[in-house]
């Protein structure tokens, strides 16, 4: 597609100057010029794009301005000031493009536009060259430190069985209204960019409905990724310690988190789907044995439904006694669907449902709430752990709350709902224990995921494991501190070590496993090299015991300092079993 500059240029301050960083433009000429793409990569710059040089973690993007004009790039939008090695390198591209693409459709000295701050107007920019594509789509979107990838993809997969078109974007996969796509990115929430050309791309595929995993980084103002996104419903699962390098505080994460139930406040919600103009259901949805439940209630002026398993699936259903959790109490007249007899198996979980009203927009629409009706729905699903029970209650709330089907219809289709790669995921070749990987990672899901199977194991549980790096070094002590209290065996490996040195940063957990009674050489190995952790953790396994990969998941790399390592947990992890028969 193609835009004119001037249609970009009213959705953000800036200041139009020539090469040299300072000579004024005039506006009206600049206006003119052709905007093919919007790109914050040099290396995906096409003739005709807007490229983003966007400050980083390691380097300056002005750096790479020249590459980007090199490569064709007519507008540049850019912070700070340029220096006068790049400035020399500039000027010279730009007088031999202007000789060597006389006559072509794209011949025209780059715009230079400085703004203030460059991450934050990518997200104007990008909705504006796209024609604002989240306002032609219902949009869901679903926040929490745990729990996001797998109830997306489940609101994906209801709404598709319920006959709906929809697309959606996590962690781990993504569909632009067709089958599910592997995610090649170890980002949660993708650059604005991504996230709007995702939405556009769904609209011109037929979809009626986009959800979006909106992690803490996408809907911070600082990042603004999620920003100009026009969300309808808001999910909220849960919120524990985690980021801080990046929020600094908990109360800053959480505060990032709830811009997801503002944004409900943000917009009128008459979109244009499918050529119809029509007013959006418009709702929030909340884990009401969260302390964090209120809070999201009360960030948004838009009726909230809760759901709850009154401490029967989650980290409280393991704490008894002087650990007990206390959870906190429903607000008043607050709608709510309850799960009860919850039975997980290794291959499935059921329960039992009450609800308010049949639906869920019954129940929203009810000024005082209708009385709880107390009808049992059973629900059955082919979903490991407890935990989805959590996840399949906030899933069916969105789709009956946004389509109007009731509790019981959706019910009768969530025996259809598949697992997502690198969810528990269990794998079985001929071996005498049990191997699960799964993508937890931090302190709260092993919490949840940790309990339930100590219970059922027969034999030990081995726990293989590490960190990422250049993240959050609080949360590494306590990850090895309830590894060591729930496991037999902890076995550290490389998870992402970036720029540290992976046996350090190893024993940043070790410190928290040592704390639990755990004593290295003996029921404590770090192993920094993950295929060789793996086999190692499989040559100690017997009969009876659970063998549990944790942190990579679906992901498809090992990252460290000065390569990305092709990886691959799942093939990793058959292979090391095949040769255990050889």
């Amino acid at each position: 597609m193609e835009k004119k500059l001037s249609s970009l240029l009213s959705v953000i301050k800036f200041e139009a100057v020539a090469a040299d960083g300072k000579s004024p433009l005039d506006l009206d000429v600049i206006g003119m010029t052709p905007v093919t793409d919007v790109v914050f990569d040099s290396r995906k710059v096409i003739p005709g794009s807007l490229f983003f040089a966007l400050p980083g973690l390691h380097t300056d993007g002005n750096k790479y301005i020249a590459d980007a004009i090199e490569k064709g790039a007519n507008v540049i939008i850019y912070q700070g000031e340029i220096s006068h090695e790049d400035s020399v390198k500039i000027a010279k591209l730009i007088v031999r493009r202007g000789l060597d693409e006389i006559g072509n459709k794209y011949s025209t000295l780059p715009v230079f536009l400085k703004v203030e701050n460059a991450q934050k107007a990518m997200a104007p920019v990008a909705d504006a060259f796209y024609d604002s594509p989240s306002k032609k789509l219902c949009v869901i979107g679903i926040t929490g430190t745990e729990g996001k990838s797998s109830t997306v993809s489940f609101v994906w997969q209801l709404l598709r069985l319920a006959g709906h078109k929809a697309g959606f974007i996590s962690t781990v996969q993504y569909s632009l209204g067709g089958e599910a796509l592997a995610n090649p990115q170890h980002t949660t929430t993708p650059e604005a960019p991504i996230v709007q050309k995702h939405l556009y791309d769904m609209v011109q595929n037929g979809c009626e409905y986009a959800v979006v995993e909106s992690s803490s980084h996408g809907l911070s103002k600082k990042l603004n990724r999620l920003g100009n996104v026009y969300f309808d419903c808001g999910i909220f699962m849960n919120v524990t310690l985690e980021h801080l390098e990046f929020h600094k505080t908990f109360d800053q994460y959480r505060d990032d988190k709830a811009n997801l139930f503002r944004a409900l406040d943000e917009h009128d919600h008459v979109k244009t789907i499918n050529g119809v103009k029509q007013i959006i259901p418009s709702f929030g949805i909340v884990n009401l044995e969260d302390n964090s439940a209120k809070y999201f209630i009360d960030a948004t002026k838009q009726k909230v439904y809760g759901f709850t398993t009154e401490g029967m699936a989650g980290v409280a259903a393991a704490k008894t006694g002087a650990d007990a959790i206390q959870l906190p109490e429903i607000p008043d007249g607050l709608p709510h669907l309850k799960a009860k007899n919850i039975a997980a198996a290794r291959y499935g979980i059921t329960f039992t449902l009450d609800a308010d009203a049949q639906r869920a927009g019954d129940a929203l629409a009810a000024d005082p709430v209708v009385p709880r009706e107390h009808k049992s729905i059973q629900v059955r699903a082919t979903l490991p752990g407890a935990f989805n029970t959590y996840n399949i209650m906030a899933t069916m709330i969105a789709v009956s709350g946004l389509t109007g089907l009731d509790f019981e219809a959706l019910a009768a289709l969530v025996p259809e709902l598949k697992p997502i790669t690198g969810r528990m995921t269990t794998l079985d070749m001929g071996q005498d224990f049990e191997v699960i990987i799964d993508y937890a990672h931090t302190p709260s899901s092993f919490e949840t995921i940790f309990p339930p199977l100590r219970k059922r194991c027969e034999g030990r549980i081995f726990a293989l494991f590490g960190s990422g790096g250049e993240r959050d070094l609080t949360k590494r002590p306590l990850q090895g501190e309830i590894a060591g209290r729930f496991c037999d065996v902890v076995v550290l490996a490389d998870e992402d070590p970036r720029g540290e040195d992976p046996r350090e940063l190893l024993e940043g957990i070790a410190e928290g496993a040592r704390k639990a009674g755990k004593k290295s050489g003996i029921d404590l190995f770090i192993i920094p090299d993950r295929p060789t952790a793996i086999r190692k953790t499989f040559a100690m396994a017997q009969k009876g015991d659970i063998v549990l990969l944790l942190g990579k998941g679906h992901e498809n790399s090992i990252i460290y300092k000065d390569y990305t390592m092709p990886y691959d947990e799942i093939a990793e992890a058959k292979k090391a079993l095949e040769e255990m028969k050889k």
